[in-house]
């Protein structure tokens, strides 16, 4: 009977941490969309080199690739600080265990990235080998 109900209790937690983590992806912000290149032609240009955020919360963030450059978009202690709940490219899901190592703009388009902020703090982000042309920026968690 002991077992039984060690069994149980173990059961018991195993669903209920998934169902917390999702509570907290509920009620999620979007930040301003993070867009890299322009309409104009220029390759290196930002819209928005720091975004705020506050500790606790779920956002969606919105990375869009205008440019004709490949970029490869790094910021390896923001994702290490945040629970990543799924990244989005064309209505199609990725869930993961685990941070992201980067994510790679072959081509043109948009990746939305769903997370909850864990961690406090000011994580870089850049563009890797476009950082001296001006592709990078801060996540600033308060």
């Amino acid at each position: 009977m002991r077992a039984l109900r060690l069994a149980l209790a173990a059961c018991l937690l195993a669903t209920a941490l998934p169902a917390t983590a999702r509570d907290l992806a509920k009620g999620r912000s979007d930040l301003p969309d993070l867009v890299l290149g322009d309409d104009q032609g220029n390759d290196y240009a930002v819209s928005a080199k720091d975004i705020e955020m506050e500790a606790g919360k779920s956002y969606r963030l919105r990375i869009t690739a205008k440019g004709q450059k490949e970029y490869k978009f790094f910021a390896p202690e923001f994702f290490r600080g945040v629970w990543m709940n799924q990244i989005v490219v064309n209505h199609l899901e990725v869930h993961m265990a685990g941070a992201p190592h980067h994510l790679e703009f072959d081509d043109q388009g948009t990746m939305e990235v769903e997370f909850v902020t864990v961690r406090a703090g000011e994580f870089p982000w850049y563009v890797q080998g476009l950082e001296s042309r001006g592709m990078t920026g801060r996540f600033i968690v308060k």
